[in-house]
């Protein structure tokens, strides 16, 4: 009830800001103000309007660019871009026979918005394009040319499209909505498709475009408006259906909080510390080689790159500590399995000072080696002990300071106990040994017992050349080869060629070129492209949709053959075809038709055969021309006037409630070319046959006589002219040439009467398919929905971006989940 109230108060407003106040200046495009007609462009002058005090223009039958420029475009199109409602409308008098653009907006071939009239066929067409980048042509059946004032007007609301002329709604549609996705560099024409095609002739006023729905009220006030729109219920729609998915999800993440607050029920946080593979708590103090570590979680965490540490981690404080101030009688010292020096005691002998633990061997008067060790500031004398038997020559025997035993040369002091430790090797001498750093490192000590990596790429001590990057490793560094170089040796990389090792992105009809860290790519003669893709090219030869398939091969679309698809298969002549003996063959350009006979329409099955045409009976129906002194027998395909017993009959016709005498002939009023005849009752009508030979010929009813360079046409691809009365196909049209204007209309498809349709590749019709996510389209049975990874019920029609990713949308097709990925999301 809230909803609908709502809605009421929502539309009462919008028809008192339309019909009260007037159209906000924001939502209002008016296309002659933007352009500023009649100053500027060639072709159109100011004439009067539907009312004598209005202003008009007219567009003459001359060459005319009337194409809005870069800017003043882009300001029209930024107020129209992505909209779902808006409203074409237009005051104009369209010469007769004329078939001309009002509007167009496109780029390229693309037609994004444009509204066309069809003098020639009688018929209004609105050509757009819908969210798959699909083209789309709608066709109102309604003669518009006829050199009289109409105000004209096309309100568009998603897929719902009214058509109002003269302040009557003529059609009221359903169809595939409008998605106006205009690219930045879309072209906007008035009165004209470009500047050679779709030429209007006649007068055009108000031409405006109106960012709303039912725009119509502002050029026929007294009509209403229907609350809501089409647009309001679909918005309503994907609202539900977006709080939807938002439970959905929202759900999704309450549950799994939930088990993760149940898991820490029993749990105690502490902030800890890792370093090295090792955890550490709070506070916590430890040795890392020469530093000292402790664990600091006071100190702000500093900013982390994500993945790379744990969300419990604190910062590690690293301590280098000063050298010690030692008392007297001790001195700075190395100790075993520490890193700094700490205070040792000393000791003072013959003349030198020796450190804790160390040793002094001297020889007594009579050449006895005696031993002495500093312990407590006091040399002290070990022990004699009897030396091992040397099994070297005493030529090669070594006396040593700090031993009164002689070692051979070459005694490998390092296995007696080394105390070189992080990155340090210890290295035996004659007389000892020492520590040595590795390679790659430097020494955090003056005796090179700790050792720490050098950064040979940070300090330029590296030997990588060109087309490499160095990365420092511990106690090295590599050389790595830039992106689309391969390795020669370990410091130096060369230019990888792609196209020899046939890895590279080139289209197989292109030539690869290989280039300084990289390549390029070359589609072959023949073909067209950018190299990466590359397409054959037939120069325009390929007529009626012919598609090209390799350098001046066409493939023929169904229907039409020959070297450059120039010709029209006949099917209904060449008897492909067994149509109902109450509907006869009717051959279309690529396709055909089973039209009923006249005296028949068909029951509304439109069965492919014609045999769901049945016979009209044309005495109930008024369909006769019986005059009134005759009564009407109806027969099957047609009727006959018979004269009633015993009564002298005129034998004359009643046509357009006119009386036309027996034998009479005449040429219809508003079809010149077209000669009738009144024949015992019964009006027969029939084209006037074209005898080229003639010279009074009337070339306006066989434009195919016309032999006046002017009369020609040129084909879209300006490749090719066309003489008056030739008709071909392009990008699923039907196109005749006319006294040289050019008319398309969409191709005629037979009815497809199943769910799922597609329309085949190089082809122009739909056809059935039996999965449907190959279907283009869809006849959507709201009853028969899908449910998505979370449960939520999807209406048939709908679609929702799979969960956990961007770039996957999913639609309900009549129950079938189909999901695809947006390469343009990629």
């Amino acid at each position: 009830m809230g909803l609908f109230r709502l809605s009421f108060v929502f539309c009462i407003f919008h028809i008192f800001s339309v019909l009260g106040f007037g159209v906000d200046p924001a939502l209002r495009i008016n296309v002659f103000n933007e352009l500023k007609l009649g100053a500027s462009f060639a072709g159109v002058s100011q004439v009067h309007g539907f009312h004598n005090e209005t202003r008009a223009f007219l567009f003459k039958d001359v060459e005319r660019g009337v194409k809005a420029p870069v800017d003043v475009a882009e300001r029209m199109l930024g107020k129209l871009r992505h909209r779902a409602e808006f409203t074409l409308l237009a005051t104009l008098k369209q010469e007769q026979l004329n078939s001309g653009v009002i509007l167009s907006i496109h780029h390229a071939d693309q037609r994004f918005l444009e509204l066309e009239s069809s003098g020639q066929r009688e018929e209004i067409r609105l050509h757009y394009r819908s969210r798959g980048q699909q083209p789309h042509t709608e066709v109102f059946p309604y003669a518009l040319a006829d050199g009289r004032w109409h105000k004209l007007s096309v309100a568009v609301s998603a897929s719902h499209v009214l058509l109002h002329v003269d302040c009557n709604r003529i059609y009221e549609r359903v169809v595939e909505a409008p998605f106006l996705d205009f690219p930045a560099d879309a072209s906007f024409w008035l009165g004209q498709r470009n500047s050679a095609h779709g030429f209007f002739k006649g007068a055009m006023q108000d031409v405006q475009l109106l960012v709303m729905p039912q725009g119509y009220i502002s050029q026929c006030p007294d009509l209403n408006r229907t609350c809501p729109t089409c647009n309001d219920f679909h918005g309503l729609v994907q609202k539900i259906m977006e709080l939807q998915d938002l439970l959905a999800k929202t759900s999704s993440k309450l549950s799994r909080a939930e088990e993760k607050m149940n898991g820490l029920d029993n749990c105690y946080c502490e902030r800890t510390c890792s370093a090295k593979g090792a955890v550490y708590r709070q506070d916590q103090a430890w040795t890392d080689g020469c530093r000292n570590c402790t664990c600091a979680v006071s100190v702000p965490p500093p900013p982390r790159r994500a993945g790379l540490v744990n969300e419990r981690d604190g910062p590690v404080r690293d301590h280098v500590l000063p050298p010690p101030h030692c008392p007297p009688g001790t001195a700075p010292a190395y100790v075993r399995g520490a890193c700094c020096k700490e205070c040792q005691p000393v000791c003072l002998f013959s003349g030198r000072v020796f450190g804790e633990g160390e040793r002094k061997a001297m020889r007594d008067s009579s050449g006895r080696c005696l031993l002495f060790e500093c312990r407590g500031k006091t040399m002290r004398r070990l022990k004699d002990s009897p030396c091992p038997e040397l099994n070297c020559p005493e030529s090669e025997q070594v006396a040593l300071a700090d031993r009164c035993c002689r070692v051979c040369r070459g005694h490998d002091f390092c296995s007696e106990g080394s105390v070189c430790e992080e990155h340090s090797d210890c290295v035996s001498q004659e007389a000892g040994a020492y520590c040595s750093c590795r390679d790659g490192f430097r020494a955090l000590r003056d005796d090179s017992a700790y050792c720490q990596d050098v950064d040979e790429c940070a300090e330029g001590k590296h030997y990588c050349r060109e087309n490499t990057v160095c990365v420092n490793t511990p106690g090295s560094f590599l050389c790595i080869c830039r992106s689309g170089y391969i390795r020669i040796d370990d410091y130096s990389c060369t230019e990888h060629d792609e196209c020899a090792t046939r890895q590279h992105s080139c289209d197989q009809h292109a030539l690869c070129f290989n280039t300084v860290g990289g390549h390029s790519c070359s589609c072959k003669p023949g073909y067209a492209g950018n190299g990466t893709h590359c397409k054959a090219s037939c120069d325009g030869v390929c007529r009626n949709g012919g598609t090209c398939v390799s350098p001046d091969t066409c493939a023929c679309q169904q229907g039409f053959t020959g070297s450059s698809c120039e010709n029209d298969i006949d099917e209904c002549a060449d008897g492909f075809v067994e149509c109902d003996s109450r509907a006869t063959c009717v051959n279309l350009p690529g396709w055909y038709h089973c039209e009923c006979r006249d005296g028949y329409h068909d029951n509304g099955l439109f069965s492919p055969n014609g045999d769901s045409c049945e016979d009209i009976d044309e005495c109930v129906a008024g369909r006769n021309s019986c005059a009134n002194d005759t009564l009407c027998f109806n027969l099957d395909g047609g009727y006959d006037c018979r004269c009633p017993h015993g009564t002298n009959c005129t034998g004359d016709c009643v046509h357009h409630s006119k009386v036309k005498h027996n034998g009479q002939i005449w040429v219809l009023e508003n079809d010149r070319c077209s000669v009738c005849s009144c024949q015992s009752g019964l009006v027969m009508c029939r084209r006037m046959v074209c005898d080229c030979e003639n010279p009074t010929l009337d070339l306006f009813c066989c434009p195919e006589c016309d032999p006046r360079l002017s009369s020609q046409c040129l084909h879209q691809s300006g490749l090719r002219a066309y003489a008056s009365g030739e008709s071909w196909v392009e990008h699923c049209q039907q196109c005749q040439c006319l006294q040289g204007e050019v008319d398309c209309w969409p191709l005629s498809c037979g009815r497809v009467d199943c769910d799922f349709t597609a329309v085949p590749e190089g082809e122009c019709c739909p056809r059935c398919v039996s999965d449907p996510c190959r279907a283009d389209s869809v006849r959507n049975d709201i009853t028969k929905t899908c449910a998505d990874e979370h449960g939520v019920t999807r209406l048939s029609g709908s679609s929702w971006l799979k969960h956990g990713t961007e770039c996957t949308r999913c639609q309900c097709k009549n129950g079938h989940t189909c999901c695809s990925v947006d390469p343009l999301c990629l």
